[in-house]
């Protein structure tokens, strides 16, 4: 075993809730060790999250980006060529970011559904893993992680879903689901 500090890889898959919920949560603890925070969003974009206006309290310690428009149609001719350009363009500011140093941890909040939905290569977001500087954080969140990702990570932790309570018919929650 070794003490070594050293960024980790980290991913939250599964089925379950939880995925960026936990991302947040170690933000959160990061924020609070003096690290800087970016958490750039793949497919979320039209609708407000709670976490958008409880980031702004940190100020540049913790920025959030939406990059995306929201729902995304898939499979075949169903997705929209402007979502493929915005996966793309939210990777390229996500690999600068990842290589530039300047954020400690950089979240990429649903970057597994941009992959397994054919619209991000994994061996692009794999080959930037392996460049990062050593002590950058990442986390990929998302299901479906990709086989080579989960290889490459550190830590990988799979949400399962026991029951929800949309099963009772119960709505999205304010403050829970967002």
């Amino acid at each position: 075993m070794t003490d070594s500090r050293r960024g980790l890889i980290l991913i939250n898959t599964g089925p379950g809730k939880g995925k960026t919920t936990a991302a947040l949560g170690t933000a959160l603890r990061a924020v609070g060790n003096g690290m800087r925070v970016l958490m750039l969003q793949f497919l979320k974009g039209s609708w407000h999250y709670g976490e958008l206006d409880a980031v702004k309290a940190f100020g540049d310690n913790f920025v959030l980006r939406q990059m995306g428009r929201g729902f995304v149609k898939v499979g075949g001719a169903e997705t929209d060529p402007e979502d493929i350009r915005l996966v793309h363009a939210a990777w390229d500011e996500a690999r600068l970011a990842i290589l530039s140093g300047e954020w400690d941890m950089v979240i990429l909040d649903e970057i597994n559904y941009a992959i397994s939905y054919g619209m991000l290569s994994p061996e692009l977001v794999a080959e930037t893993l392996r460049q990062r500087p050593e002590m950058v954080h990442v986390i990929l969140t998302g299901r479906n992680a990709h086989p080579l990702l989960v290889e490459l990570a550190d830590t990988v932790t799979e949400m399962r879903e026991v029951k929800h309570a949309y099963q009772k018919g119960i709505l999205a929650q304010r403050g829970i689901e967002y």
